[in-house]
């Protein structure tokens, strides 16, 4: 019996013509929406609700305009494109609401006590070094003199201020790296 036959008795309730034309058209469709949703699992699921829809609205069918085959994969291509559609503006909806509620990890009030807390333990390191030491140092460091300016300014060879500040640094280093 062909397609034709089948659908339009089908749209009388006629459920044993509607096996039938399940077993003619599922291929089809399933082959159909699987090369427009691609995943199986989704395709198997649109083809039912195709049938499904193809059982409710047989009635709408007029040969007339075309084949009950071509108005089958007719309706089986706008689902399979809806699904797809669908998925695409759902993930497209999730990225937005992601990107809106993502806010990076920032506590003012937690980060200037840390910075505080990391001010003090570098003061605590400078006040264990000499007092040479800790001039050569805060003139390097904080206020952005070369070592040779420093020198210039403390009235010291170029050496001397070398080694003071080495030797500076590598203790702060191990009193910082050191958790005092």
């Amino acid at each position: 019996m062909e397609a034709d036959e089948l659908l339009l008795r089908v749209a009388g309730g006629d459920q044993r013509a509607f096996e039938d034309l399940y077993a003619l058209v599922s291929g089809p469709v399933f082959g159909l929406v699987r090369r427009v949703v691609r995943d199986p699992a989704q395709s198997e699921e649109v083809s039912q609700e195709v049938l499904l829809e193809l059982w409710r609205s047989a009635a709408r069918f007029d040969p007339g305009r075309g084949t009950a085959l071509s108005w089958v994969l007719t309706l089986a291509h706008r689902r399979a494109v809806d699904r797809v559609r669908s998925a695409r503006a759902a993930t497209e909806r999730e990225q937005r609401e992601g990107r809106r509620l993502h806010h990076p990890a920032f506590d003012q009030v937690a980060e200037e006590v840390e910075a505080g807390l990391e001010r003090e333990w570098v003061r605590r390191c400078l006040d264990r070094l000499t007092a040479l030491q800790r001039q050569s140092v805060t003139l390097a460091y904080y206020d952005g003199y070369t070592y040779r300016e420093v020198a210039e300014r403390l009235s010291l060879p170029l050496g001397t201020v070398k080694t003071r500040m080495r030797d500076g640094l590598t203790r702060l280093r191990d009193c910082l790296g050191g958790g005092a």
